[in-house]
């Protein structure tokens, strides 16, 4: 069957040898089927994609039009930008997989906390999708509002709204295990200030150290002013011209690719070889990683799975209606992908 082709209950009886009407018995549990037909019309209905298009569909008559609420600084279409845009075309997509329309909206920092709700009201919106911005004003505004909501990759720790983000904290305990177990001891860990999902990456570094019983003066902390290449290079020149020994460190964990391929060109500038005098781990797993010299190790993060689970997560709000329902915070899995940006220390 040809890619995207639109598939139905049709499709699904001539895959599976068995009539129409016997497929809408079983997947409408309108009358007995045998164990063996119910069996080869679900996997049949599943190998060709029915099933997930009919799910799909079944979340439609809660949530018809979403207000999706995204900072400016997420927009710009750029290489330092890969992280929103993965996460904002997963979205557009599965919201037109589902007949659901999308109404952006740009969050300013300066305007009112009441504006997200007043542009879903104005928008007639059956649920608001805010992306990145997790300031506990705002949510709680979103919150009192009333309507479903979600955050995308942050943290509401007045848990007024529901979320979806990685499992920050674990992964980058797990990351920062992995180059201890490679022999590293002495790690610097280049993070930014302001994101609360970015502390749980610090939260799980030092996890690490407390867990290995590796004293924490070895957990070197390294701040830079964003999280764009720039502002990797800019932090790690500066401690490079304090340090340029490197102070023992043989390793570097960033909180996010983007600052990884900035302090890789600060290293290099400064004659040092990555990974032989310096290993480096990302954050995010951006499609630029694997491209870089080194290919960058770095933690894999599920942001094209993100759209699907904050509208699951929508419609799950919108469905309760006035019945209390407590905010649900879903932390996705990551996955460490290894490449030549670290190596192992002899010791």
């Amino acid at each position: 069957m040809a890619k995207g082709a639109k598939v139905g209950m049709r499709e699904v009886s001539e895959r599976a040898g068995v009539a129409i009407s016997t497929v809408s018995h079983v997947l409408n549990g309108t009358a007995p089927i045998s164990e063996e037909v119910r069996v080869r019309v679900l996997d049949a209905a599943r190998d060709i994609g029915y099933l997930a298009r009919r799910s799909a569909r079944a979340s439609v008559n809660a949530v018809n039009r979403v207000l999706l609420a995204v900072p400016e600084d997420a927009l710009p279409d750029s290489d330092v930008n890969l992280v929103s845009w993965t996460v904002l075309n997963a979205l557009t997509r599965e919201c037109e997989d589902r007949g659901v329309r999308l109404v952006p909206y740009t969050l300013g920092r300066g305007d009112p906390v009441a504006a997200v709700d007043a542009a879903a009201r104005e928008a007639k919106a059956d649920g608001i999708i805010v992306i990145n911005d997790d300031r506990s004003a705002l949510l709680d505004a979103i919150g009192r509002s009333g309507i479903p909501a979600v955050l995308i990759n942050g943290e509401d720790p007045n848990m007024h709204i529901d979320s979806v983000t990685p499992g920050n904290r674990f992964a980058a305990q797990k990351a920062t295990r992995l180059i201890m177990d490679k022999g590293h001891r002495r790690i610097i860990h280049l993070t930014w200030t302001g994101r609360k999902t970015v502390e749980r990456r610090l939260d799980g570094f030092l996890d690490a150290f407390r867990d290995s019983g590796l004293p924490l003066a070895d957990a070197v902390i390294l701040s830079a002013e964003g999280f764009e290449p720039q502002h990797g290079d800019r932090a790690l020149t500066v401690w490079l011209e304090d340090h340029p020994d490197l102070d023992g460190a043989t390793a570097l964990f960033c909180a996010a690719d983007n600052l990884a391929f900035g302090a890789i060109r600060a290293l290099k500038r400064a004659g040092h070889r990555v990974p032989q005098d310096m290993s480096v781990m990302g954050f995010d797993g951006v499609a630029l990683g694997e491209l870089h010299n080194p290919p960058l190790t770095t933690v894999s993060v599920p942001l094209e799975q993100f759209g699907s689970a904050a509208l699951d997560l929508l419609e799950a709000r919108a469905k309760s209606g006035l019945a209390p329902r407590a905010a649900h915070r879903l932390e996705l899995g990551c996955n460490l992908v290894l490449r030549e940006s670290i190596a192992t220390v002899e010791r």
